[in-house]
């Protein structure tokens, strides 16, 4: 990318130097308020390296970040608290916590942060202005938020999950104060520049998650350019409903039935890649991770014990098989969306094994991208190293609309 960067950045003097980042400490929490427990720290991790290089260079840090979606106010359960303090456990470097964002607390501990320190602020959404539609509103939090840097501050935006958002502390704060592209952004750019410009073939696509109607764009635009996709997760029965088949209780999104049939067709007329459907399902007769459950063809799922009362929770294991035989004979794959509800034992094999997968195409060479979102927090859940794959990102709704090819506004404006 051709925006300025954080190497850029270091190259000039640091030390006692205000700098202003936007990282994604968008994680996910297990209870509210300083007492909640993070399931998945991978965004507060992949936050450091950024963080280490300023501070090691001697500058102020002050970092910004959401959790959740508030309602513009204040609200406990949505508290960077138990974030501040798990970046305080893993860095190597001093960390404080303003309670607020640009208040009396925020503005005290800011002036009073030592060179090579670190100061994270409240949750930028408790500020209605972050998201507002207005432009003078978010421009007059940018200010505030820059004000807190004194007269030497600069910018850095670290936080690809928040990319594609025109928010206060993502877009409008690089027109008030130097702005530079953070290592995570950089590195996210390069990688998805390498999915989208003359990708070695074959490329492979995996697509899970629940909704098809999260990712009609991306389909449509990577019909064009991948030679498989391969359809899992919650999706996968709007699909299946397509070629007409019963999927009783599971996931259907009917209004997206015609949509998806003409995919289909773009793919089987040779117009587009290859779609591949599983062939088998696990379904259960409820959703619970003491469910029972039971295997079916997937033209049998209302066929089977559960009858029209069946959810489809999971690929089943010829399909797990199928699916990881395309995938190890890629050259590019790129994967976003679990294949079941991996949060529930018996019905994580499919993502377990699509994980694999891209491992051992890994070590063949195949350069692999996990998209992000729930896949990220897969792969951490299951027990897989970071290592095993090229690439995990950081964003799963900035890497699917930059697929789309659609404009980030926190990518532009670092480039302008």
């Amino acid at each position: 990318m051709s925006a300025k960067t954080l190497d850029s950045l270091l190259h000039e003097e640091m030390k006692d130097r205000y700098v202003l980042v936007r990282s994604d400490l968008n994680v996910p929490l297990d209870g509210e308020g300083a007492d909640a427990t993070i399931t998945d720290d991978g965004r507060i991790r992949a936050s450091l390296p950024t963080l280490e290089k300023l501070v090691g260079a001697g500058a102020k840090v002050i970092v910004m970040a959401h959790l959740g979606r508030p309602k513009g106010e204040p609200d406990p359960q949505y508290s960077l608290a138990p974030v501040a303090k798990r970046l305080g456990e893993l860095a190597d470097f001093p960390v404080e916590f303003a309670t607020d964002l640009t208040g009396e607390d925020a503005r005290a501990k800011a002036e009073a942060l030592p060179g090579g320190s670190v100061l994270l602020l409240e949750n930028v959404r408790f500020d209605p202005r972050e998201t507002s539609k207005n432009d003078g509103d978010r421009l007059a939090l940018a200010k505030e938020l820059a004000s807190l840097t004194g007269n030497q501050g600069v910018y850095v935006d670290d936080a690809f999950g928040a990319v594609h958002r025109k928010h206060a502390s993502v877009y409008d704060i690089a027109t008030v104060l130097p702005a530079y592209a953070g290592g995570l952004v950089d590195t996210e750019i390069q990688v998805l520049n390498k999915l989208t410009q003359d990708p070695e073939r074959p490329y492979v696509v995996v697509l899970g998650g629940s909704k098809v109607s999260d990712k009609l764009a991306v389909i449509d635009s990577l019909l064009d350019r991948a030679d498989y996709l391969l359809i899992g997760g919650g999706m996968l029965f709007t699909f299946l409903a397509a070629q007409g088949l019963r999927v009783g209780a599971s996931l259907l999104e009917e209004d997206q039935i015609a949509t998806v049939k003409d995919y289909l067709r773009r793919s089987e007329s040779g117009e587009g890649a290859k779609i591949v459907l599983p062939t088998d399902i696990v379904v259960a007769d409820k959703f619970a991770a003491d469910a029972d459950a039971e295997t079916l063809g997937a033209d049998e799922i209302a066929s089977g014990t559960f009858g029209e009362a069946a959810i489809g929770l999971d690929i089943g294991p010829e399909t797990a098989q199928q699916f990881a035989n395309v995938i190890t004979d890629a050259k590019t794959v790129f994967w976003n969306g679990p294949m079941g509800v991996f949060e529930f034992e018996q019905f994580s094999a499919g993502t377990r094994a699509v994980a694999q997968a891209l491992v051992d195409a890994t070590k063949d060479g195949a350069f692999t991208v996990v998209g992000g979102g729930d896949s990220a927090a897969a792969v951490r859940t299951l027990g897989f190293e970071e290592s095993g794959f090229s690439h995990i990102s950081t964003g799963g709704g900035a890497s699917l609309e930059f697929l789309e090819g659609k404009e980030l506004p926190g990518v532009t404006i670092l480039n302008s």
